[in-house]
């Protein structure tokens, strides 16, 4: 917390190659900080950190509105084309002590694609990464963000539509983090209102979470 007229929340992207990660991050931001692009492989080699200007009229505190800050990390995506495992794994834990040490992680944001089925075991390894990074509370520091989502509309599925039709892996995956999940266009910039009931659905997720952090420390 900067101070009583400013609020900031650390969030931590991780997927799979080609969910949308980097793209997700630019639009939390508002941004284009990270590189997104079509690419036959990983295209995020490494973690680097990204921060919104102040944005007005998410949050009050104290009857005063305050200003909210967003940091997002964007991450090497795992599996990797190029990357192994532990790589991936150790990178990002590095990455989290360095940017959030101090001041903790709110949540980590589960990136899967709202266009594509999962599968069963198909997000296992991502999760196994989560639980690695975060610990026995990961389910609580954790929120999935469905990316693509203008995708599954152009197909005809509203949200609910989309939910009753998800396979068991996502349900159970959607259950397991207490249902927070978003959906988010894939657009190359969503427009400011779009981009603010984003941040306050995260928001929420966080207030749920009574504002408890992670804290990494640098080992």
């Amino acid at each position: 917390m900067a101070d009583s007229n400013e609020m900031t929340i650390n969030l931590v992207v991780l997927g799979k190659t080609q969910t949308g990660k980097s793209a997700a991050g630019n639009s939390l931001l508002g941004s284009a900080d990270f590189e997104s692009r079509l690419c036959p492989s990983s295209v995020t080699m490494c973690c680097s950190l990204g921060r919104s200007g102040r944005i007005l009229g998410l949050i009050r505190r104290n009857g005063h509105e305050s200003a909210l800050c967003v940091r997002v990390l964007d991450t090497p995506s795992y599996p990797h084309s190029a990357l192994s495992k532990e790589q991936v794994r150790d990178m990002v834990r590095a990455a989290l002590a360095q940017h959030f040490g101090e001041e903790g992680l709110h949540l980590a944001l589960l990136v899967l694609r709202a266009d594509l089925p999962v599968c069963p075991d198909e997000s296992d390894d991502t999760v196994q990464l989560i639980q690695e990074l975060l610990g026995p509370t990961w389910k609580d520091f954790t929120a999935v963000l469905l990316t693509h989502a203008d995708k599954a509309e152009e197909a005809g599925y509203s949200e609910e539509t989309y939910l009753h039709s998800a396979s068991s892996t996502l349900l159970s995956l959607l259950s397991s983090v207490q249902h927070k999940y978003i959906f988010l266009d894939n657009h190359s910039s969503i427009i400011k209102e779009e981009r603010n009931i984003v941040l306050r659905k995260l928001l929420n997720f966080i207030r749920r979470n009574n504002y408890q952090i992670l804290k990494h420390s640098k080992e």
